[in-house]
């Protein structure tokens, strides 16, 4: 494995100030980001990123192998709350094993932006339809992890239980509703909309981004501690899993004959965890299940180890898979 390819991605200034915000809160720093702020970067990084996404999905068209793609892409973000389920539940009850399981089953649109990045520094091309597979993965896996609490939880009545609900959050909720948005926005504005939005979309870009992961390294320290409660199967588990989607993911790839750069996205999708909108919809629907798990889990474990060691590990199995 090339080991330069990991120092190339641990020395991008956006990850480097991930650590500076960690180290922030291990020094006791008195560093603060305001509360508002940070919700801004979010909702600039979806709106740019799918934006984006969807300007290129008008320059490319609509085709076969793209419908192929993001059909590949849904089954995925199905599938892997059901294995990852039945792995958790030798553990866990099935409260905790199915909010963890729709965690890893959706995705982390900040550890998709970090990969674009990365690829975007080895000037490996990729393409903007893959914005697309990140719409469409986020809410699948909120429906599936519904779907086995209902089955393998107590069956008990709740009538305050709504699927209406279930739906609203998983299909409206800020995050999803906003990057499906801008990617339609982006696709139907095209080339004249592109060239209006660009200084925006793409000349602070890269700024919001490293001021994000600032902040991310402060919340992710933060979560630390909470990790005490996961114990040591959870914490293997939440380093083995994305490994193990992300190489199912490449293998899907391969089969699909996509690109590197897309094959790199497709396997990122595939081993991310969500820890904004999965996190807010089980807290909703399956209450019984324990936040500080999946939370501190995605967070604190998943997410760093994707935008450190994961991405350039990835592209690294992705070459040697291609050779």
């Amino acid at each position: 494995m090339d080991s330069s390819l990991i120092l190339f991605n641990f020395l991008n200034p956006p990850v480097l100030f991930f650590f500076l915000g960690m180290a922030a809160i291990f020094l006791k720093s008195d560093l603060e980001i305001p509360q508002p702020l940070p919700k801004l970067f979010s909702l600039y990084l979806l709106l740019a990123i799918g934006f984006k996404g969807g300007y290129e999905l008008d320059e490319s068209g609509i085709s076969l192998e793209i419908l192929i793609t993001l059909t590949a892409a849904i089954l995925m973000a199905c599938a892997v709350p059901v294995y990852t389920f039945f792995i958790l539940k030798i553990k866990l009850d099935p409260y905790n094993a199915a909010a963890i399981a729709a965690t890893y089953g959706s995705i982390s649109a900040v550890t998709f932006i970090s990969a674009s990045s990365f690829l975007d520094k080895l000037s490996i091309h990729f393409d903007g339809y893959m914005v697309a597979a990140l719409a469409l993965m986020e809410s699948p896996a909120i429906i599936v992890g519904i779907l086995l609490v209902r089955i393998f939880g107590k069956k008990t009545e709740d009538s305050e239980f709504s699927w209406s609900e279930v739906f609203k959050e998983a299909f409206l909720n800020g995050s999803v509703f906003l990057l499906v948005g801008s990617v339609l926005i982006g696709a139907l504005t095209g080339g004249k909309g592109w060239e209006k939005m660009q200084p925006f979309t793409q000349g602070i870009f890269y700024g919001v981004l490293t001021f994000f992961l600032l902040d991310m390294g402060m919340v992710a320290a933060r979560r630390i501690k909470d990790l005490q409660k996961t114990g040591s199967f959870l914490i293997g588990f939440a380093v083995f899993i994305p490994v193990l989607n992300a190489l199912l993911g490449i293998v899907i790839a391969k089969l699909l004959g996509l690109s590197e750069g897309n094959s790199l996205l497709f396997a990122v999708l595939s081993a991310s965890a969500s820890y904004i909108a999965v996190p807010a919809a089980m807290r909703m629907t399956v209450p019984e299940a324990n936040p500080s798990l999946y939370v501190s889990m995605a967070l604190a474990i998943t997410f760093p180890f994707n935008i450190i060691v994961g991405i350039p590990v990835y592209l690294e199995m992705i070459k040697t898979l291609g050779g």
